[in-house]
């Protein structure tokens, strides 16, 4: 089931007509009843759903027009690493939350009794978002549910990179090479025995560095020996097909350095919709490397994290930088007067503040402080 499924994540990633397929198989083999994959930017108050399953259209418009800004879970959500399996109630307690007005008037008319998360990806502001809905036919996210949902994420992950790696509305061999010299990613497209078939600008400049990957006799190789045997075998292991089998969603780490954390990753082009991708080139396999380095938090993450502000007390200081007065910002928030008055008041003690405005000061002048 978990190797069928992986397949299918894959070829939505390629043909985005297969994402219906996808998440309803993701809700049978996680525990759910409903899913989405949307993002989020909390700079630009703006949200947007990808693709659904199982969805009720009008709580899903009713969402966007009228709840988005009272969802409680944001912008909190957006500081959680992408990756990591996350609840509603590991940002929230659980007795804040069914206070709020975007769970008794949004979540609880729905039937929905937990949700499954992970960032995708992570911006400055802005997340991409997997979610899994469960009903009360299957209760509160137990362990077992996250572990079965970490089996499938990296291969999210990968998805939504490759979605933007090839578009299948043009198929063309000289337009797929001009989409794919601009991608942010390395690409390298392989025939069999991993022979270099074409490489976009990126991967091209990489290759030339020779610090990390290199072209030998017309092969790719890692300069590393113990990248080089991963990437041989995962590989050989798409040129095959059984890549699902052997690569268990491997990221292959080409450099440990705290600078330069480099990772590629194989995608198999011989099996499902993918194929049509690597028929362009005679490519068998993809391998794309992107570059994971440490940025800097966003003042609100990085106000959260020197003084220890909750979720809820997030989203008040949020809300100031929007409205002003406490009736304004329960109505914006989705608040009791007297749970947004509780938040100010921690949020001036723990910040040895007592004004809003002093608040909008400190969040417009704040900079991350030093390491050390």
């Amino acid at each position: 089931m978990l190797s069928g499924l992986i397949g299918d994540i894959y070829d939505a990633a390629l043909d985005p007509t297969l994402w219906l397929r996808a998440l309803e198989r993701s809700c049978d083999f996680v525990g759910g009843s409903s899913a989405v994959l949307y993002w989020h930017d909390v700079a630009s108050e703006s949200s947007a759903a990808l693709h659904l399953f199982n969805d009720d259209p009008h709580y899903t418009q009713l969402y966007f027009e009228k709840y988005m800004p009272m969802n409680p879970v944001f912008p909190a959500a957006t500081f959680i690493e992408s990756g990591l399996i996350y609840t509603p109630t590991d940002i929230v307690p659980e007795a804040e939350l069914v206070e709020t007005r975007f769970h008794r008037e949004w979540v609880e008319p729905q039937g929905i009794a937990d949700v499954v998360c992970v960032n995708l990806e992570k911006g400055t502001t802005s997340s991409s978002v997997l979610n899994i809905r469960r009903d009360h036919r299957h209760g509160i996210v137990d362990e077992a549910a996250r572990q079965r949902a970490a089996l499938i994420v990296p291969h999210f992950q990968r998805a939504v990179a490759i979605g933007r790696l090839f578009d299948q509305r043009k198929t063309s061999q000289a337009v797929l090479t001009e989409t794919l010299d601009n991608v942010e990613a390395a690409i390298f497209l392989l025939g069999p025995n991993g022979r270099i078939v074409f490489v976009n600008e990126l991967a091209r400049s990489m290759l030339d560095e020779g610090t990390l990957l290199q072209e030998r006799r017309g092969a790719l190789a890692a300069v590393a020996p113990d990248a080089q045997r991963m990437l041989r075998d995962l590989v050989t292991a798409a040129e095959n097909g059984d890549l699902t089998a052997r690569g268990h969603g491997a990221a292959i780490p080409l450099s440990d350095a705290p600078a330069r954390r480099w990772f590629a990753h194989v995608l198999s082009l011989t099996a499902g919709d993918r194929q049509r991708a690597g028929a362009v080139h005679s490519a068998v396999s993809a391998v794309f490397v992107r570059r994971i380095s440490p940025v800097s938090p966003p003042p609100l993450e990085a106000l959260a994290k020197q003084y220890g502000i909750t979720a809820g007390e997030i989203r008040v200081l949020d809300g100031i930088m929007k409205v002003s007065g406490v009736q304004a910002l329960a109505d914006l928030l989705g608040l009791s007067q007297a749970t947004v008055k509780t938040h100010l008041h921690n949020l001036f003690r723990k910040t040895g503040t007592a004004r809003q405005s002093e608040l909008v000061k400190l969040i417009a002048g704040f900079e991350r402080p030093a390491a050390g």
